[in-house]
């Protein structure tokens, strides 16, 4: 009986654990293979793209590094609760937690202090990044009202795209009852591109619905 007795009372102490430490990122993390753009990737995308470009080695074909979506929240520094809702929301939205960010300096006009809150922020990579274009093109965007496509004249240069979205609500995991604001956020995508030409045909090969 002593002996069976630590085995029961282990039990219950591990699970109270797992279940309030991050149910959404439990379920997350399930992933059994590579998310179906990542097959196209590499079953349509790579050799498209080494037709379009004349690429001869096909480590040469550029790709998706990782997405980054921030979200900034000026009005926190008034109200701090502010920010615990934007990062929930953006949590639900990206599918991973995000990161707070902070002030890099003070400014005096804006009561803004040095490592003051002023924002929430989330890097996806892998299969999260690959279900994120997945989700915001195939299913995002097309919710946004009078949607005509995206613009072709938001690249840095070096072959990163940064698509600015006005509403939280254009994701279908943000339930319309629970949002107290409308919130926007940038959506910034790093690819490995070399030029913008290449980066722009990466992203209409991925399903970009870019403005014609």
């Amino acid at each position: 009986m002593s002996k069976k007795e630590p085995k029961k009372g282990k039990a219950p102490k591990e699970a109270p654990d797992a279940a309030e430490a991050t149910p959404k990122a439990k379920k997350l993390k399930a992933h059994t293979g590579p998310s179906r753009l990542h097959v196209r990737y590499g079953k349509e995308i790579v050799p498209a793209l080494m037709k379009h470009f004349n690429y001869t080695n096909v480590m040469a074909v550029p790709k998706l590094e990782k997405i980054v979506i921030n979200m900034g929240l000026g009005e926190a520094i008034a109200n701090a609760k502010i920010l615990d809702v934007a990062v929930d929301e953006l949590g639900r939205i990206a599918g991973q937690r995000p990161i707070v960010t902070k002030a890099k300096k003070s400014i005096a006009n804006f009561k803004l202090r040095q490592n003051m809150p002023i924002g929430a922020a989330v890097t996806l990579r892998g299969e999260r990044m690959f279900e994120f274009m997945d989700r915001l093109t195939s299913v995002v965007l097309p919710r946004v009202r009078d949607f005509r496509g995206v613009s072709t004249k938001s690249f840095d240069g070096r072959g990163n795209y940064t698509l600015g979205l006005r509403d939280q609500l254009i994701f279908p995991e943000i339930p319309y009852e629970k949002v107290d604001k409308i919130r926007g956020m940038n959506v910034t995508i790093v690819t490995t591109a070399k030029t913008d030409d290449e980066a722009r045909e990466l992203l209409k090969q991925l399903g970009m619905p870019f403005r014609q």
